[in-house]
């Protein structure tokens, strides 16, 4: 009895080395293709607040990781350079800290004089039917970003109207639109009181 136990040990146990080594062996296989398919699906998302026109399809290699909280709502953020009319933008990674439910997190392109050519929310956690209407998909509201200049700090325009600005809030959630307008203007306003970032040597941490 003893022996036929032992057996039946080492044979499940030959069994689960053998899956195992399968396991890894179609993981190792698989990983290059899943990698490329991960980079080619940023890329896409980063190129849906660019205009068709820009210059550059490198941009997962020109990337910049920067450390400014304050600025883009985690760190460090990922800034991709390109060129738009011969003129510098850069797509941010930004995240809004202060949405209803939590974190926003958004794609922003901002032209290095402060204007926005277009913004799109990549994840949230808002109310669904209200807060939600930050999707493209659902509303069209995000698109009213693009060609919109932040001046400065004390610039009254880049604000939802309830606060004297210049973008549409939702009827009955007013704390998601706010939360965007001013993480897209903190967003922007970095950009434009850095020019050193044009010429900074790009290079971000493996995803």
């Amino acid at each position: 009895m003893l022996k036929f136990v032992s057996k039946n040990a080492l044979l499940l146990g030959v069994a689960a080395v053998a899956c195992v080594a399968v396991i890894a062996g179609v993981n190792q296989l698989t990983a290059a293709t899943i990698a490329q398919q991960a980079q080619a699906q940023k890329l896409k998302v980063l190129k849906e607040v660019l205009p068709p026109n820009h210059q550059d399809d490198a941009l997962l290699e020109h990337c910049l990781a920067i450390s400014a909280p304050e600025a883009f709502g985690v760190a460090p953020s990922r800034l991709y350079r390109t060129m738009v009319d011969d003129q510098q933008v850069y797509v941010s990674e930004t995240v809004a800290p202060d949405g209803y439910s939590g974190d926003i997190q958004l794609l922003a392109a901002i032209r290095a004089d402060g204007t926005v050519l277009g913004v799109r929310t990549i994840a949230h956690k808002e109310t669904p039917g209200l807060g939600d209407k930050i999707e493209v998909k659902r509303h069209p509201w995000i698109l009213s970003f693009a060609g919109k200049q932040v001046e400065s700090a004390d610039d009254k325009r880049f604000a939802v109207k309830k606060d004297g600005g210049e973008f549409d809030q939702f009827t009955g959630a007013t704390i998601t639109p706010r939360a965007v307008v001013g993480a897209v203007k903190r967003a922007a306003l970095y950009i434009k009181a850095h020019p050193e970032l044009a010429t900074q040597t790009a290079g971000c941490p493996a995803a």
